[in-house]
């Protein structure tokens, strides 16, 4: 007898508390908690403020399969991206899970291989096969990767959202504004008196940057400074690239007394190499980077740098593309825009 008293009262502490409870509780409809739980912003905030506290005081947590069901959505999004030893596709990651699973939605994440344009009608229809509600492209645009664009997506019946991409009409994107970073990065450089300042690009191709070089070019030239092929140089992002294409610029461009340097990794092994050859920084050589790694700042001499939002980034996506999912649930129509995160400008010891 004792044993069925205990199931009895364990079965009762198990008792899954339902949608209909939390309302009964609140004093309010089914619909109501329903919008209050998918964030809806059309429920006045003292009925959000109740019905959260109802959910919090009696642990209620939602069945994604019968919200699934009954408004014929997988609350799932698919990502596409690629190789994640990239330290910024990794970052952007961490603001699409967060934002992700703040409004209630799983991820579903392919990798396109070294941009293998050839799969991408293999990675969205395996997306579409499992009833993805939109998709974010988080491949960034390198040269003609991206021409798929303009033919293929209309035929996708899910709204796609892409990153790092140029921004195009009619095709949402959200994107870190490069070139008025590359602009900031130039104009810093000027303003600590340096005349002779050249660029370590990223790849080229890349979109991303070829606007951080743009932003480059053309401060300098509205400064009345004239730009040649000597002072700029490649890498590929690593930061074995940029100590050669700093080598290769302290030949080039023997008169360099700053240099701007597309991301923070080439930028940190410019710091190593001009510290191994005996260049003072910042006296002789400023330097500043793009990205805004945490490593930058435990530097000798720590690096000045461009920082870009890449949390807030990859949450803004996230956002959009999931008020591109309701506005469609809802029949309404939406105007694809093309935002930009806008960099800051974080200074340190190596441009003072």
């Amino acid at each position: 007898m004792c044993h069925k008293d205990n199931t009895l009262v364990l079965a009762d502490r198990r008792k899954r508390i339902t949608i209909k409870d939390v309302a009964q509780a609140a004093g309010v409809s089914t619909q109501t908690v329903s919008r209050v739980m998918n964030k809806f912003s059309y429920v006045s905030g003292e009925t959000r403020q109740r019905v959260e506290k109802v959910v919090e005081e009696l642990g209620y947590r939602p069945s994604t399969l019968a919200r699934s069901l009954s408004q014929q959505r997988s609350y799932t999004l698919g990502i596409v991206t690629f190789d994640l030893k990239y330290i910024g596709p990794s970052r952007t990651l961490n603001g699409i899970a967060d934002k992700a699973d703040e409004l209630g939605y799983m991820l579903l994440m392919k990798e396109l291989d070294n941009f293998n344009i050839n799969r991408i009608d293999d990675v969205i229809d395996s997306l579409l096969a499992r009833q993805v509600d939109g998709i974010l492209w988080a491949v960034p645009e390198i040269r003609d990767n991206h021409a798929w664009v303009d033919e293929r997506l209309k035929n996708i019946p899910v709204p796609v959202l892409f990153l790092a991409m140029q921004p195009r009409d009619g095709i949402p994107s959200v994107a870190t504004n490069n070139f008025q970073g590359g602009v900031l990065a130039t104009q810093h450089l000027l303003d600590c008196g340096r005349r002779n300042i050249g660029h370590i690009s990223g790849p080229q191709g890349w979109w991303e940057a070829d606007e951080r070089k743009r932003g480059w070019q053309e401060t300098l030239n509205a400064a009345g400074i004239k730009t040649s092929a000597e002072q700029c140089a490649e890498g590929n992002w690593s930061p074995v690239s940029g100590e050669q294409a700093f080598i290769q610029l302290l030949n080039s461009f023997p008169d360099m007394d700053a240099v701007f340097v597309a991301n923070d990794q080439m930028a940190l092994s410019v710091l190593r190499e001009a510290s191994r050859r005996g260049i003072n920084i910042p006296k002789q050589l400023a330097v500043i980077g793009f990205d805004g790694i945490p490593e930058a700042a435990y530097f000798c001499p720590s690096l000045t740098t461009i920082s870009q939002d890449l949390q807030l980034l990859g949450e803004q996506a996230v956002q959009n593309v999931v008020e591109m999912i309701q506005a469609r649930q809802g029949n309404q129509s939406v105007i694809a825009q093309s935002r930009f995160i806008q960099p800051t400008l974080v200074v340190r010891e190596s441009t003072k």
